[in-house]
């Protein structure tokens, strides 16, 4: 499935950049070029660089990498809802409560690596089950309309959004 047949009726406006800066790319191969640059990224990052925010009130880039992960969960969590056609509307959720108890200060290169890897997999995993029908399927999070395929796009566009920002400002 490419990125260019996704309507936008299945997801919210606040999504569209994150869409767009994705290109025309198909949804697996993205989800696993993606997942291949952040290892990489993460691999070259000095240790001693987890704790750096470049601002006052930024988050660190250990934060950062724990932001992705969490937001990867919660869409990845939705989509198996509405790929299972459950029909519970999902409220959103507010990412600056989740950072401050993420426990980012204490953790490791090697530690948000083995995670990461294990989410994006486990991500893989799921898409991978999905045929074209539950792909379409639709629910409803944050008050809007967003579709299975929808959900996968956005989690690669999420993080490539946040890789920019690493490159250009933490990095």
């Amino acid at each position: 499935m490419l990125r260019s047949e996704l309507p936008s009726s299945e997801y919210n406006p606040f999504y569209h950049t994150y869409l767009l800066a994705l290109g025309d790319v198909d949804l697996i191969q993205e989800l696993t070029r993606g997942k291949d640059e952040l290892i990489t990224l993460l691999e070259e990052i000095p240790e001693s660089k987890l704790v750096y925010a470049y601002g006052e009130g930024k988050w660190t880039l250990a934060e950062v990498l724990l932001h992705i992960m969490d937001a990867e969960r919660v869409f990845q969590y939705r989509a198996l809802c509405f790929a299972r056609n459950d029909q519970t509307p999902f409220p959103g959720f507010d990412q600056d409560e989740y950072v401050p108890h993420s426990n980012a200060a204490s953790r490791t290169k090697a530690s948000l690596v083995k995670e990461y890897s294990a989410i994006r997999e486990s991500t893989l995993c799921l898409y991978d089950s999905f045929d074209k029908d539950v792909l379409k399927r639709v629910g409803v999070a944050s008050g809007s309309r967003m579709s299975v395929r929808a959900m996968g796009f956005i989690i690669s566009g999420h993080q490539a959004h946040h890789v920019n920002i690493i490159r250009k400002r933490y990095l």
